[in-house]
This record gives structure tokens, sequence and C-alpha cells, in this order.
């Protein structure tokens, strides 16, 4: 895989560790990612998911850019996934050529400004990180604070493109799965970033067990609650005393599933009893259990079992 080639406009050079920035307005006077974003592509997100701070998820499908992006109020990381081309980012003198393909990621940290030169359409999925999340899961692994997140330019980096680009495969349409998926997708993207990008190494320190029995079955009935109103990280984490990133990881080693993954499989369970014992249409089921529609809870229905909910109906009775 051919890394990204740094150089002057003069001459070429070894890739740089990290990207001059220019100069950028200050904070208050920057745009949400998420606007600046449909500004410079000049189109809609095919699918976009945020939360009050502006921070979230987008899927963009845009055409060729010859554009400068301004500073943002966001870090933004995107993971590509389109057909292999070559690209520039220019910050003033300096030029970063690279190649776009699968498996690279590109970092635009917050408060940097560059002009984009891409010739060919492109697919990717973007990650807008507020720098105050960065921050705290810093904090809850009980690592040094971040300096800053290093530019790269389609940097090689198959784990964190593989998480993100998993962001766009696992939207459900179920609202309360979702908005849990993205809130520990956000906060493992993160640890990687703090791992691989950031201008300080860090050590994660390793959380030994898992959840006292009370504790883990507090989380769990909470899970089960069929209000779906207090099933977030933040609930989840306070409810047990501990941080969402220590949380995560003590809860995954009690039950050997994430908080996410193991809703899913209830939802799952949940899906079956009632398409078995009951004569509900799927679509009653899929409203009952949260899906925004019968094509949504199929098709997350089908990527668990390998069969729609009318095939495996049919064949369990």
């Amino acid at each position: 895989m051919t890394k990204p080639v740094s150089h002057d406009r003069s001459r070429e050079e070894p890739a740089a560790t990290s990207e001059p920035r220019q100069a950028s307005p200050a904070a208050a006077d920057r745009p949400l990612a998420d606007a600046e974003m449909a500004r410079v592509l000049g189109t809609e997100p095919f699918r976009m998911a945020l939360d009050s701070s502006g921070g979230g998820i987008a899927h963009w499908r845009h055409d060729p850019l010859h554009d400068v992006v301004a500073p943002m109020t966001h870090h933004v990381i995107m993971a590509y996934n389109g057909a292999v081309q070559r690209m520039e980012r220019r910050s003033g003198r300096f030029v970063s050529a690279g190649t776009f393909r699968p498996g690279v990621v590109i970092i635009i940290p917050e408060g940097a400004s560059s002009r984009w030169d891409i010739p060919k359409p492109v697919d990717v999925v973007q990650l807008y990180l507020p720098h105050k999340t960065l921050v705290r899961v810093a904090d809850e692994a009980d690592t040094a604070r971040p300096i800053d997140l290093l530019e790269r330019t389609a940097h090689p980096d198959p784990i964190t493109s593989r998480l993100l680009l998993s962001a766009a495969d696992v939207l459900e349409g179920n609202e309360t799965l979702d908005s849990l998926f993205r809130q520990q997708l956000t906060d493992l993207l993160a640890t990687r970033l703090l791992a691989a990008h950031a201008g300080a190494p860090t050590m994660v320190q390793p959380v030994v067990g898992g959840l006292a029995p009370k504790v883990l079955m507090r989380a769990i009935e909470r899970l089960r609650s069929e209000s779906d109103a207090d099933v977030s990280l933040a609930t989840l984490a306070a409810e047990a005393g501990l941080s969402r990133f220590h949380f995560c990881r003590a809860f995954k080693e009690s039950t050997g599933l994430s908080p996410h993954a193991w809703l899913r499989q209830r939802r799952l369970e949940q899906a079956m009893q009632m398409l078995r014992e009951t004569d509900a249409s799927v679509v009653t089921v899929a409203a009952a259990l949260g899906y925004a529609s019968q094509t949504a809870f199929a098709a997350a229905f089908k990527r668990l079992t390998g069969e729609t909910p009318t095939g495996w109906r049919r064949r369990g009775r």
C-alpha cells in the first residue's frame, strides 16, 4: 500500500509525521463540521446522525472536489470507500499528495484549513469529533491529555477505517440501537485516534475483571426495560459508578458482548419469540421493537440470522 507523500511545491521529500496548519479564526467563528462539509461538497449527505454538540457520523457521496475547507469546530476523520485515485491537499506552500483507497484515513484537526483537489467522485464516511470528547476519553482511559491530532492525508490505517465504515453498515433504523452504537463507536474511535494519531503517545490502562453481579443485573434490567428513554451509555455508566469507557469494557468482560451488541441480541430474541408464538404481522413486530420501518427491521433480522422474518417464521412453524 502506497503511503501519502508530503512535499514542497519545488521538490519532493519524505512524508512528514504531521502537516503544518494555516492560521485559523477563533473557535467561536468556525462553522460546524456538517455545515462546512455541505457547503464545500455542494450536496446533501447520503446518511447522517448528529448529537446536540454537532458531533456524529455522516456518509457522503460527492462529485470531484476543488475547493478550500475552512477551519471547523470539530475534528473530522474520514474513511474512504471508493475507487482508487490520487489527490492533493494544500496548506499554504505545503502540499500533501496521497492515494485514496480502502483502508486509508483522512484527519482534519479542529481549526485546520486546506485546499483539496480530488479529480473523481468520492464515497466517504466521516466522524465529527468534538475535542472535549477526545479529552474525556483520554481522562477515562487514564492517559495523558492529548496534545493535538495529527493531520493525515490518505494515511494507511485499516483499523480506524474499518471501524468508521462499519457505522454506515450497521445503522439499522432503530433509534435506540443506533444511538447506543454511535456512542460506543465514537468512544472506541477516540481511543484509537489517541493511540495512533495524537501528537504524543498514550498508554491505555487495562481494565481487570467485569462488573459486580448486582451492578451487571441493574444494567441488564435497564437494557431490558420497555422504555428506551434512558438507554444511553451515560445513564448505564453512571448507575454503575464508572466512566463510559470503563463501563463498556467491564460489561463486555462480564457478558462477552458490548452493550450495543447485547441489546441488539435481545431485540432479535424478542422478534423471534413474537414471530414464533403470535400471528402479529412483520410490520407490527417491527413497530413493537422500535424499528422505523418494516424494511429496516427485515434488513437487521437478515444480517443476524441469514433469513428474512417471513422466511424464518415459515421455517420455524
